[in-house]
């Protein structure tokens, strides 16, 4: 399972599974990669848990083995 974690590393992974953003958009910020678009949570709000990460990475169709290996 994910851990818990900051941010700044969360845009950095996603960036790495080829994701551009985060964008501003209503309540949420976003990523997207081609049509696909997952919403990610405030940065003001500290480390985001790892439920939360499990839920977003879920969405984004990312395998938790692969999230955890970069």
């Amino acid at each position: 399972m994910p851990k818990n974690i900051s941010w700044r590393k969360l845009v950095q992974k996603f960036r790495k599974f080829g994701f551009e953003g985060p964008y501003s958009g209503g309540r949420h910020q976003f990523m997207k990669k081609g049509v696909l678009k997952i919403h990610i949570p405030s940065k003001h709000k500290g480390n985001i848990s790892a439920g939360l990460v499990s839920e977003i990475l879920r969405q984004a169709g990312i395998n938790k083995q692969d999230w955890d290996k970069i």
